[in-house]
């Protein structure tokens, strides 16, 4: 057999990256709804569809700063009108314009009964303090904001699912929508395990390093708008069993980074299911992220907690980040599909390898091609390299590429 092929990517058992995401969108049920301001769930998921409860505009109103007219044909230059009035934005006036009479008005201002036009200041000529003239050709209906011409009483205004983006709070705050029915946001507790975490540059001298997966992991929540708790914990049964336990019971979702191997401090996995925690998987042929473990807990009152444990190794932990993490926050907010994968040429050869890999690249587009050019120290270690790094790119599994292949990629940010 191929030496390249019989390596520890070979291992009997282990599912396909795909198999696993599958996995993830299956087991994951939805969490429970929350009503909330628009303002308060900017990225959260709609959990019903919102229709608007009024017209848009409320009522018909001026376009512009200028004079409401009433005119009985097609307004020609020098055509004089009577000024009876004003109206300013907000003010409600009673104001009835008669044939050849004028109000000065203004942009958002309810146009008076009897309105055929509006006329915008600049073509208007102030002849004495109770008469105008206009200067141009003057159409009817010109610069006036009809009732409900962008939204009616009962449209559609957002579907359930959806994602609430700035422009889509401000949509909704505009058409007086003042609460909407959200999932709510997992609460998440983060596991930093081992006892090689070094907190000053003198610990070096006893064989520890910096911990990279903790600001990692929160830079990752903060970068969508959330925030996690971070626990650290020594290579101890009894220390990870009872901070699991502990966890468990209040948290969606516990994040683990190190001891889901097969180490003798590798205590993640069998501390817990021996709590009561049912393995989905463990072990996913890729690289890196091997021996990667998803498992779900049936709390006494029918809600669930899920425990997905990443491997230590930096770049183990931000691939885990970006593809597993992230689907099971979507399906845990009623969004169970895919990442979005784009396409993208090669722009070198790459060799075979026995697992699929996740490399860090450079996209970037050459004559409206979009190409990815793949970055030095790959290793599991490393993470020098995403200071360039734009997106991971899918490397199948078993299969050497040649410069021009097309390959699928998940932009980082």
């Amino acid at each position: 057999m191929n030496s390249l092929m019989s390596g520890c990517g070979a291992e009997h058992g282990l599912i396909t990256v795909d198999q696993a995401l599958d996995l993830i969108l299956q087991h994951t049920q939805m969490l429970a709804t929350e009503r909330l301001e628009p303002n308060q769930a900017l990225n959260r998921y709609l959990a019903q569809d919102v229709y608007a409860a009024i017209n848009l505009p409320l009522f018909s109103q001026s376009a512009v700063d200028g004079y409401a007219l009433c005119a009985q044909s097609v307004i020609e230059p020098h055509s004089e009108f009577e000024l009876i009035g004003e109206i300013r934005a907000g003010q409600q006036d009673e104001l009835q314009l008669k044939a050849g009479q004028a109000v000065r008005i203004f942009t958002g201002a309810k146009i008076p009964f009897g309105t055929t036009t509006v006329a915008r200041q600049e073509i208007v000529k102030l002849i004495d303090s109770g008469k105008i003239a206009i200067l141009e050709n003057l159409h009817a209906h010109a610069d006036i904001r009809d009732m409900g011409e962008e939204i009616t009483t009962g449209q559609l205004l957002a579907s359930k699912g959806q994602q609430l983006s700035v422009g889509a709070i401000a949509s909704l705050s505009m058409a007086g929508i003042h609460s909407v029915e959200v999932v709510q946001y997992p609460k998440v507790a983060v596991i930093i395990s081992g006892d090689e975490v070094a907190s000053s540059i003198e610990d070096f001298a006893a064989g520890q390093i910096f911990d990279a997966n903790g600001p990692l992991i929160q830079a990752w929540f903060q970068n969508a708008g959330q925030q996690v708790e971070i626990f650290h914990v020594a290579d101890s049964k009894d220390a990870v069993k009872a901070l699991i336990q502990q966890l468990s019971d209040s948290y969606d979702l516990v994040l683990s980074t190190g001891g889901v191997s097969v180490g003798d401090y590798d205590f993640i996995r069998p501390v817990a299911l021996a709590l009561g925690f049912e393995q989905v998987f463990w072990k996913v042929k890729q690289k890196p992220g091997k021996p990667m473990f998803f498992a779900e807990l049936t709390r006494a009152d029918r809600t669930r907690c899920y425990l997905l444990g990443l491997p230590g190794n930096p770049a183990a932990v931000y691939v885990g980040m970006q593809i597993y993490t992230a689907t099971l926050l979507h399906a845990l907010q009623g969004q169970k599909q895919q990442l979005d994968w784009f396409s993208a040429v090669l722009s070198h050869d790459l060799k075979m390898d026995s697992r699929e890999r996740f490399l860090r690249m450079s996209a970037h587009f050459d004559q409206s091609v979009l190409k990815v050019k793949s970055l030095s120290k790959q290793q599991s270690h490393m993470l020098s390299n995403l200071m360039q790094a734009n997106c991971l790119v899918r490397i199948p599994a078993g299969q050497s590429l040649l410069e021009g292949d097309i390959v699928q990629g998940l932009f980082i940010h």
